[in-house]
């Protein structure tokens, strides 16, 4: 299942994978700087190797939470304590609580494998987060912030409507 436009997951597919880690990141950054506190609620599960892999895009994402790094790889899935597949704008659904992660792993829509504890503690970490990614997009935009978080929402409503039970 793939809810990603190809006009959008194509350029993910073709750009040199240091560009996709540099843009990760400063999306990553942004979150944490506009949520210090958001690694702390994971308490013993701030060093697990969490992996995120996108169902519909060449990538992985590894995010070890203790020392607030954030890498980016194509091919075959990096080794992680605890891991979640399924389509990216799921996954970032979940990142920004707008989906009931219960709901998508009992239909099917993610995978999780490895450490079920220690994502059971990120996802009650991000519930009452209030990530907005639009807005993390468009502040790395400069002048043209409001036109990038507005486009950003749009795909977002887009991609998402209808096909996700929202969690809360």
């Amino acid at each position: 299942m793939s809810f990603l436009p190809p006009f959008l997951a194509k350029p993910a597919d073709i750009a040199p994978i240091w560009l996709v880690e540099r843009m990760a990141r400063l999306v990553f950054s942004g979150v944490l700087r506009a949520h210090p506190g958001l690694f702390e609620r994971l308490g013993p599960y701030q060093q697990v190797r969490y992996g995120f892999s996108p169902t519909d895009l060449p990538l992985h994402f590894i995010v070890v939470p203790q020392k607030r790094s954030l890498s980016v790889s194509r091919g075959q899935a990096p080794s992680a304590d605890a891991r979640i597949g399924g389509p990216l704008v799921l996954l970032l659904g979940l990142l920004e609580g707008r989906c009931d992660a219960d709901a998508l792993f009992f239909s099917r829509d993610l995978s999780v494998t490895g450490d079920m504890e220690a994502m059971l503690a990120l996802r009650n970490a991000l519930d009452d987060s209030a990530i907005d990614l639009p807005s993390e997009l468009g502040a790395l935009a400069g002048p043209f912030s409001p036109l990038v978080s507005a486009i950003a929402r749009y795909v977002r409503a887009k991609t998402l409507e209808g096909r996700v039970p929202a969690w809360n």
